[in-house]
């Protein structure tokens, strides 16, 4: 294939692998970004292309590859490495004072909307939440597996519908 064929194709297939971009990183800025540096490594390495085999596929591999790349060494730089003999704890829990009073509302409003819920959807949503399976919850309410999973769906849909309001109230 030659250079141009090969920038054709590429050209051509740009236009698929932007959603791909989009999905992976969340922002349109960001997935132009990984598209552009994609298209590039694809372009650079375009030697290393079998002719004969998936174009897509081999773009869309290189776009993961540079994506995970890219969030790695993101999350490398932002990780501190103390390299000191003195041994301190950065960010102990130790030094660090919390104003509480903000989570205690918050609970506050959680719990008042956990009381205003049917037994029917409390019972098995509090089963849940305390670490009990479904299966298990099903065999102690004598219920089938699939009622346990939808009344627990529904606590929740429930629950975030009466908080949101809460929050707006307020």
């Amino acid at each position: 294939m030659t250079t141009l064929e090969f920038s054709y194709s590429l050209n051509k297939l740009s236009s698929t692998l932007k959603p791909f971009a989009l999905k992976l990183t969340r922002d349109m800025d960001d997935a132009n970004d990984l598209l552009q540096d994609t298209m590039v490594k694809a372009f650079t390495n375009r030697d290393k292309f079998t002719e004969g085999t998936n174009l897509k596929a081999w773009l869309y591999t290189i776009m993961k590859n540079t994506f995970i790349t890219n969030y790695q060494r993101m999350v490398r730089r932002g990780t501190f490495v103390d390299t000191t003999d003195n041994l301190h704890y950065i960010n102990s829990s130790d030094s660090q004072i919390e104003n509480g009073a903000y989570g205690n509302f918050a609970m506050d409003d959680i719990q008042h909307a956990i009381q205003k819920l049917d037994d029917v959807y409390k019972t098995p949503f509090m089963m849940h939440f305390r670490g009990f399976k479904y299966h298990e919850i099903a065999d102690k309410l004598q219920i089938p597996i699939g009622t346990v999973k939808n009344r627990i769906h529904i606590a929740r849909k429930l629950l975030k519908e009466d908080l949101v309001v809460y929050r707006h109230k307020n």
